[in-house]
């Protein structure tokens, strides 16, 4: 067990100094570039957005709207509860292009997970019990955009495992494309 330990200890302790080297180079704490609140009306797939900055280039994001999950077993169209957590990898590019940013416009990199409730599907042709639930988990590739006047463009693609409460379970895509009004 020592020796696991040991072990542990000597592959973390190079990402440890690295992580380290990179505060220092960083030169504050404090949110540059990205909005610390976002509150968005969704009008492409209708539903609301929240989404908090929490680190230098980090956010999380939080939608309760229409979703399509689309799988090996079929499809299901409904309310959905999207989550995700970005780390947006441009900003500082897009800053010396002297490129917009505000309204957190980059690019970015996400851990997505989505929850389709049964109580509010439209429409599935899963096979399976009338009740039943669908969680996606995953990971996303993001471009987001917001225009001078509120407008949002936000586009994902990416792939994961969903995740069948009385259903099958199986891989599948993930394909987002949001148009809305930033109202913060």
């Amino acid at each position: 067990m020592g020796k696991l330990v040991l072990l542990g200890f000597v592959f973390c302790l190079p990402l440890w100094i690295h992580g380290q080297r990179l505060k220092i180079q960083e030169k504050g704490s404090g949110l540059i570039h990205l909005e610390r609140h976002q509150f968005k009306f969704d009008l492409l797939a209708p539903g609301l957005s929240y989404e908090i900055g929490i680190f230098r280039n980090q956010t999380v994001s939080t939608k309760l709207g229409l979703g399509l999950a689309t799988y090996q077993e079929g499809y299901a169209l409904g309310l959905a509860w999207n989550n995700r957590y970005r780390y947006y990898h441009n900003l500082n590019r897009r800053v010396a292009r002297n490129k917009n940013v505000s309204g957190n416009s980059g690019n970015y990199i996400a851990a997505a997970q989505a929850i389709f409730f049964s109580q509010l599907r439209i429409a599935t042709d899963i096979e399976g019990p009338d009740d039943f639930n669908l969680g996606f988990y995953g990971l996303a590739y993001g471009i987001q955009r917001t225009f001078p006047k509120g407008l949002n463009l936000n586009v994902e693609l990416g792939a994961g495992y969903y995740r069948g409460d009385g259903v099958l379970s199986g891989y599948g895509p993930l394909l987002s494309v949001n148009l809305g009004w930033v109202a913060t």
